[in-house]
């Protein structure tokens, strides 16, 4: 696929962004894509390796390998690279329902299962995507893909996440009656008011709803199942019911002072930003602002990394990560083995921006934080820490020591909590009467029901945390079964 030698011929190209000190002056998405020139040599990289290992979608080891949707990615690298722009989509939309967004905010872990990435940078999987599905909206190839027939079977949705979407999605193309009910205001689950804008403009996200409605799938916002209406209610009008609630229960940090006022867990943080960006551009004033303040953010993942940007955008006085593990390898380590994602070091979009205006990088590692202080109005002032070493202890397990003489006190008036989510908020389900185990939906993977006739469970509810092309190979499996099941039922009368 590509070019025969062009892997040899042409190195990776980064996709272009904006300069660092330009972009956190605004909430603009801060990536832009190559030029139709440049990413035709970047299709050009695409071996002809025989075994594609970019589109297996599997996971070893815990780790993600390949696209979870296996998307068709030689074959539209190569019509990229013979200018064929409107057949590269029509291969990336048999398999992709939203490569607008996963062309954004996936990790991209068919980058990592690359065969060009055993010795050298992959082919800029990622850049392409997005740019062939930005593409068909610029050139009208995208439009409403309107059902011919109906069947009659009704289904309900909850949650309009990625799991939510892609299951209405494929459900309302075999010809079935889908609403979605979304306790927000807004459709989109995390891809609304989860990620920042900056990583994903929520035009993007609205021209995708619109385009959902168009087609016939009904959205009902601002109720929230088991309140605003309730689970029988919804199990006497529907053939098919699916639970697409998400992983949103947020990991709370319990230590001394951490009731202080400026204790916010993230998701919180970046809720109520996003959603003052959207409703006033920030008149109403309706969201937690840091400006000139020391922020310090729990948790070394990728949402305490949005919570950096998003600080740094607000103008803080400073901004601090910390993380418990070590600073990542730069290159694979003896057990991240090819073709598993890479875990190795990286400067992200936030870390460069903390660089550019603060003149080094906001990440701390082997860090403990032992509590947290605060002023006589209860407001937070300080963090008191310590450092850690990792050990491998005897019996082949690692862990943590403290450092005596490591204690630190930090400045801070604002504490975000990004260590991540224990699972399903478990209020509805609980009302359904399904089988929790582990904080999430008991369902196989084989056909995703629970243990309620006619109620099926997908996405994070069901997996657990995981990435977004998940979701979406989650939400395309459950419908296929639930389109079995309510096939087999006989119409309900209106």
């Amino acid at each position: 696929m590509g070019k025969a030698t062009g892997f040899m011929e042409y190195n990776r190209e980064k996709g272009k962004e904006q300069a660092p000190l330009k972009r956190i002056k605004n909430w603009n998405e801060y990536a832009s894509k190559l030029t139709d020139e440049a990413l035709q040599t970047q299709g050009a990289r695409c071996m002809d390796c025989a075994t594609p290992f970019c589109h297996m979608g599997i996971e070893i080891r815990g780790a993600t390998a390949g696209c979870p949707i296996n998307n068709l990615i030689p074959e539209w690298n190569d019509l990229v690279y013979k200018g064929k722009w409107q057949e590269a989509l029509e291969r990336l939309m048999m398999t992709n329902n939203f490569p607008e967004f996963t062309g954004r905010v996936c990790p991209a872990p068919c980058e990592g299962s690359c065969t060009l990435a055993i010795s050298d940078p992959a082919v800029s999987i990622k850049n392409i995507e997005r740019t062939i599905i930005d593409k068909g909206f610029e050139n009208s190839w995208i439009t409403p893909r309107i059902p011919n027939n109906r069947t009659g079977k009704k289904i309900a949705i909850i949650g309009s996440g990625p799991a939510g979407l892609a299951s209405a999605d494929e459900l309302n193309q075999a010809g079935h009656s889908v609403t979605i009910y979304e306790r927000a205001d807004r459709a989109g689950g995390l891809l609304m008011y989860g990620i920042p804008n900056m990583k994903l403009e929520k035009e993007v996200v609205e021209r995708r709803i619109q385009l959902l409605v168009q087609e016939g799938i009904d959205f009902i916002l601002n109720t929230e199942v088991g309140k605003d209406i309730s689970a029988e209610a919804l199990k006497e009008n529907y053939d098919a019911i699916i639970l697409c609630i998400g992983a949103q229960k947020q990991r709370e940090i319990h230590m001394e002072g951490s009731q202080s006022t400026g204790v916010y867990l993230a998701m919180d943080y970046l809720t109520s930003t996003t959603k003052s960006l959207l409703d006033s551009n920030f008149v109403d004033g309706k969201f937690i602002d840091t400006k000139g303040k020391d922020v310090i953010v729990i948790g070394g993942g990728d949402t305490g990394a949005d919570c950096v940007a998003t600080a740094i955008r607000q103008n803080c006085r400073s901004v601090v990560q910390f993380g418990k593990h070590p600073v990542l390898p730069s290159a694979r380590a003896e057990d991240n083995v090819w073709p598993t994602d890479p875990n190795i070091f990286k400067l992200e979009y936030a870390y460069e921006e903390a660089n550019a205006k603060y003149g080094k990088d906001p990440r701390e590692y082997l860090i403990q934080t032992k509590r947290m202080v605060a002023d006589k109005n209860g407001h937070l002032k300080e963090l008191h820490t310590i450092h850690m070493e990792k050990i491998l202890g005897e019996d082949g397990y690692y862990f943590f020591r403290e450092i005596p003489g490591t204690e630190k006190i930090w400045p801070a008036q604002f504490v975000f909590v990004a260590i991540g989510f224990e699972g399903a908020e478990l209020s509805l389900p609980t009302q359904f009467g399904v089988t929790i185990v582990n904080k999430k939906i008991a369902a196989s993977p084989k056909d995703y029901v629970t243990n309620v006739e006619g109620l099926f469970t997908a996405g994070d509810a069901r997996k657990g945390q995981s990435l977004i092309v998940w979701a979406i190979k989650e939400g395309q499996d459950v419908a296929k079964k639930v389109s079995e099941y309510v096939n087999k039922k006989p119409v309900i009368s209106s």
